[in-house]
């Protein structure tokens, strides 16, 4: 089956079996004190990550970097295409008045105007404020006012209608575009006499320290706070994930990598993942809903090669199977093939991990049985092509994620927080542990993260820490 033959090919490769390599750091009396993970990728030392997309352009300009649903069918998006558009977008920004460091903040569901936008800010020298789609009146108040953002670029009218209720008590309301009101053509428009020169020199001037991003994040106590990650931050991030996975994604799939993504771009996980699939040149298509009757149909369309995800996408998967198999009146059918791709996944892996023999016959008949009548309309949900998965944000169900391995698809589990710029640890390729978030992510020490605040001072700040101590993690 195809992702076991991934993991043969993969423990055979030197080069994966070694990348990563956990250093345990213990005190004089032996307790440890520090778990880390060297970096597969040196920490940035000029430019940003607003230079994504023109790097791109100038070293495979006809690659397919995304694919954007119009007319009812995903349209290819290259890297010279997307570039152009990122540039038209900023000189928008610029003619209406945004300043080097200066704020934008944008409300909108995960969709393509939205990584759009993100490297248009950040080639006009700017810094983008993520909200919530979903937010209040009252939440976007505090934001925009907290953040000292000037520009809002919503979604849709009624999010307009939040921000201006929002912000209406402000010395100065923002300025707001609206996407499903051509939002993007008003700010093309309105730059068509910026020169392009102007955003290479806003773009050029930025260093690994320039703050990029502001996420609020909600915390234990009082307001959101928000929450100040750099260009480094982003970059080291994204950089040491492709390290880490895209050889797994790519070489050993022998497929072109792509991603159907639907998490909020207004977290963390969304937005570092969007940048990570750039830099790889994977192609990304977007899907504005999370519910997962919604994303059925988009993942038979898109057919994505791997995606990343929350346990309740993988629930409802295995949810929905059963109660198909229910109404054909194939229930006790579907819980025996449950257990079986438990016992089948476990054993395997064992095998796997040099902990054990493996399926037997008997066992592996069984899988194979069920392979035809249950595991191939898994993989069948998820588009056909799905061999890997990562999930995030709450534990998954150690039989879930053993089941999916018996069904051909591995799932990564990884911890995270705003402040460690997503991924704080993640399951290796070559080290797969059901159940657990396993070692620290592989990161070079980088800018910390600061609070905002109204002022462009907390913006600016320095501060230094090696920001490799990762959290606990289950086992």
């Amino acid at each position: 089956m195809g992702v076991r033959s991934d993991l043969k090919r993969a423990k055979q490769r030197t080069d994966l079996a070694t990348r990563t390599r956990t250093e345990i750091i213990r005190d004089k009396h032996g307790v440890v004190c520090e778990v880390r993970a060297a970096p597969l990728a040196p920490r940035a030392a000029t430019g940003s990550t607003a230079d994504i997309p023109f790097t791109n352009a100038a070293q495979a300009p006809d690659t397919v970097v995304l694919r954007r649903k119009q007319h009812g069918a995903w349209q290819p998006v290259t890297a010279a295409a997307f570039a152009r558009e990122v540039t038209a977008v900023a000189k928008g920004l610029i003619a209406a008045g945004l300043e080097p460091g200066g704020r934008v903040a944008v409300m909108s569901r995960t969709r393509y105007e939205w990584t759009v936008l993100d490297f248009a800010i950040w080639a006009a020298g700017g810094q983008t404020v993520p909200v919530y789609a979903t937010s209040s009146a009252e939440q976007v108040e505090w934001i925009i006012r907290d953040s000292g953002t000037r520009f809002v670029i919503t979604e849709t009218a009624e999010n307009a209608m939040t921000v201006r209720a929002g912000t209406a008590g402000h010395p100065q309301p923002p300025r707001i575009w609206q996407l499903d009101a051509a939002g993007l053509d008003d700010l093309t428009a309105l730059g068509q006499d910026v020169p392009d020169e102007e955003v290479t020199k806003r773009r050029t001037a930025l260093t690994p320290d320039t703050p990029a991003t502001v996420c609020y994040t909600s915390g234990t106590t009082g307001r959101p706070k928000g929450c100040v990650l750099t260009h480094a931050n982003l970059h080291a991030e994204a950089a040491n994930t492709v390290e880490l996975l895209h050889p797994m994604f790519r070489d050993l799939t022998g497929r072109t990598a792509s991603t159907l993504l639907f998490l909020p771009l207004a977290h963390i996980l969304g937005r570092t993942l969007q940048i990570a699939c750039l830099m790889a040149r994977i192609e990304i298509g977007h899907c504005p809903s999370i519910k997962p009757d919604d994303l059925r149909p988009a993942f038979k369309e898109f057919r994505p090669t791997f995606l990343v995800g929350v346990p309740y996408l993988f629930e409802k998967i295995h949810d929905t199977g059963r109660a198909t198999a229910e109404k054909l009146g194939r229930g006790a059918s579907f819980d025996r093939a449950h257990r079986i791709a438990v016992r089948f996944g476990e054993a395997y892996l064992e095998k796997f991990l040099d902990k054990g023999k493996g399926p037997g016959p008997g066992l592996y008949a069984a899988w194979a049985l069920y392979d035809l009548l249950v595991y191939r309309r898994i993989r069948k949900e998820l588009g056909g092509r799905m061999r890997y998965a990562i999930s995030g944000g709450s534990p998954l169900d150690r039989d879930l994620n053993l089941f999916f391995h018996a069904a051909g698809i591995m799932v990564y589990e990884g911890y995270g927080l705003t402040e460690t710029t997503a991924a704080a640890t993640i399951v290796p390729p070559l080290g797969p542990r059901p159940g657990t978030v396993a070692s620290p992510s592989p990161a070079p020490p980088s800018a910390s993260p600061t609070t905002a605040r109204s002022s462009s001072r907390a913006a600016s700040s320095s501060a230094r820490t090696s920001a490799t101590r990762p959290p606990r993690t289950r086992s």
